[in-house]
């Protein structure tokens, strides 16, 4: 065995709740073990929030441990209500299956399948197809409401107005997944974020009840920013790993233009930087600290989209900042150069590159003087602009603030 994983994940940041720390960490540091990570395919991508726990399963797995990567094709059905105010929209299965091979793809470019070093695991296998009377039998029976009702995940709901019996048996489900790989696979400890850990119990307990073994449980810290709002939240949305879906530049600059105060936990929790100098550039302070967070932007983007987009999208980012928005890998919008000609309202295009959230918020923005065009401040809420407002590369940059640019041409 190499270095202690569990010493590794400590160090870096992971580590928020373990259900036997003094165990855990003996047996990561005397042998390899079999553990899983859930991943509901409510989407067709991971996010940045997934990316935590692929970091933390990359950490695991370099150590020599095997990681189970558990598509949740039969509880997505459901949908977690672990930190939700309303349920989750119900997918259709085809959805389902659909996002369980984008996300097999994906976590494929992250950890090594290969003879057996990784499992890839579908709990579609054996929960679509159950018995209900036998589940409830066999799985039940080990389960007490009134407990359930105290952990954080249901809590929380029924404060906040209910909860349905459908979200209840999500519990029962995960812990049933977390037994059946321990039986099948002698996995013995599931991995996850601190918004699992109930889930997490449910089923370490579920485990002792059924075989008298022990399981392990272990959560990560969630990424959060300094006001405890879970980070990864753009104007568009979701920070997704797709590069489709949020281009490598729009990714790069997301974790460049993060607080200052969180750039040393991201760094120990998202590269694989040595501690010593993610200690170094946390420490960097006024000015310097962009130096941190270029560093981390860039590391980051290379595990996620590779070194040539990591490259570019840094190349970006720098001739965007010293060039006055100039730079072939902005982000960018083309339109029919018909629709040009006859000119597009400066509100319509804030919405429609999503610099803005809708109109409202696109007239507060110019109100406010947040909006150059060219260049120059825009301050008229009615102002149109023709391809006669192109400069001589035929673009029209749009530019919000002093650091998201956007790129209009005709097509």
């Amino acid at each position: 065995m190499s270095e202690n994983a569990f010493d590794i994940l400590k160090e870096r940041g992971f580590i928020a709740q373990c259900t036997n720390e003094e165990a855990v960490r003996k047996i990561m540091g005397e042998r390899k073990i079999t553990f899983y990570i859930g991943f509901d395919a409510t989407a067709d991508s991971l996010t940045a929030g997934h990316f935590l726990t692929i970091m933390a399963m990359m950490h695991m797995q370099k150590a020599g441990h095997r990681p189970i990567a558990m598509m949740g094709g039969g509880t997505t059905m459901i949908g977690d209500p672990s930190g939700r105010n309303d349920m989750r929209q119900m997918l259709t299965i085809e959805n389902i299956n659909h996002n369980v091979d984008c996300f097999k793809k994906q976590l494929s470019r992250f950890i090594d399948f290969e003879d057996g070093k990784a499992l890839m695991a579908n709990n579609a296998d054996w929960l679509l197809d159950m018995n209900y009377v036998n589940f409830m039998r066999e799985i039940g029976v080990h389960f007490n409401v009134n407990k359930m009702l105290a952990a954080e995940a249901y809590k929380k709901r029924m404060e906040r107005g209910g909860l349905t019996f459908f979200e209840f048996s999500y519990m029962l489900m995960q812990s049933y997944d977390f037994y059946k790989l321990f039986i099948d696979h002698d996995c013995e400890m599931e991995l996850g974020g601190d918004d699992q850990w109930s889930n997490i119990i449910g089923g370490v307990n579920l485990i002792k009840s059924k075989t008298g073994k022990d399981a392990y449980g272990l959560t990560f810290k969630l990424l959060t920013t300094s006001d405890g709002v879970k980070m990864g939240k753009t104007m568009k949305g979701a920070l997704w790993l797709d590069p489709e879906k949020t281009s490598p530049y729009e990714f790069f600059q997301y974790w460049r233009n993060i607080e200052d105060v969180k750039v040393e936990e991201c760094l120990g929790l998202l590269t694989f930087l040595p501690m010593d100098e993610v200690r170094r550039l946390g420490s960097l302070k006024d000015q310097e600290i962009n130096i941190a967070k270029e560093t981390l932007a860039y590391e980051i983007t290379k595990i996620v989209h590779g070194e040539e987009a990591a490259e570019k999208a840094r190349e970006a980012a720098r001739s965007v900042f010293a060039g006055g928005g100039k730079s072939e890998n902005m982000p960018t919008t083309s339109y029919p150069a018909s629709e040009l000609k006859e000119g597009k309202d400066l509100i319509t295009l804030l919405v429609d590159t999503k610099i803005a959230k809708n109109r409202s918020d696109g007239r507060r923005l110019i109100e406010q003087n947040g909006v150059s065009v060219n260049g120059s401040k825009v301050n008229d809420v009615k102002a149109v602009f023709t391809s006669d407002d192109f400069d001589s590369d035929g673009e029209l940059i749009i530019q919000k603030g002093k650091k998201v640019f956007h790129k209009i041409i005709a097509e």
